[in-house]
């Protein structure tokens, strides 16, 4: 990835996302062949009664969940900057988790490592959570891309008073 280039993640709209957990179904079966929300790499949050939104990895440049990893079990992919955990080398202590400032770490009870999302990077249409969901609330994006959307947002709330 070059100098000044945006990595792309998967963002929820709060004003479109009906919390339905299809995303959260569509990622645990694609990642774990079945329909575990717990095993899924994208969850549903609900920071206030009345919003709904999924949450997963934002690629973060100098991902602090990297830099907390005492066994240097999490790296960050070259090409599309998705952070790789080594299943070898995790020993499920979950420092990873407490350093995502976005809750976007979950550990898989079964093998006691963690699981982040890879924007699917096995399927050629990337993301099946973006793909699946029916009110088109996810969409695979860049900071810059969430930043226009909330001004956009902005000036929309600013017309209308």
């Amino acid at each position: 990835m070059g100098w000044g280039m945006q990595r792309s993640f998967v963002d929820c709209d709060p004003e479109v996302c009906t919390g339905c957990q299809l995303c959260e179904l569509a990622c645990a079966g694609v990642k774990e062949g079945c329909f575990d929300l717990e095993l899924s790499r994208i969850h549903l949050v609900r920071p206030d009664p009345t919003v709904m939104m999924s949450v997963t990895c934002r690629l973060c440049e100098n991902a602090p969940c990297v830099a907390a990893c005492p066994r240097l079990a999490l790296s960050t992919h070259p090409e599309n900057g998705t952070i790789v955990p080594d299943k070898v080398l995790c020993t499920g202590c979950g420092w990873c988790i407490e350093a995502c400032d976005f809750g976007a770490i979950a550990m898989d009870r079964r093998t006691k490592t963690v699981v982040i999302c890879d924007l699917c990077a096995e399927l050629p249409n990337g993301p099946r959570c973006v793909e699946i969901c029916p009110k088109k609330a996810l969409d695979l994006t860049t900071a810059e891309g969430v930043a226009q959307r909330q001004r956009n947002r902005a000036v929309r709330l600013l017309a209308s008073m």
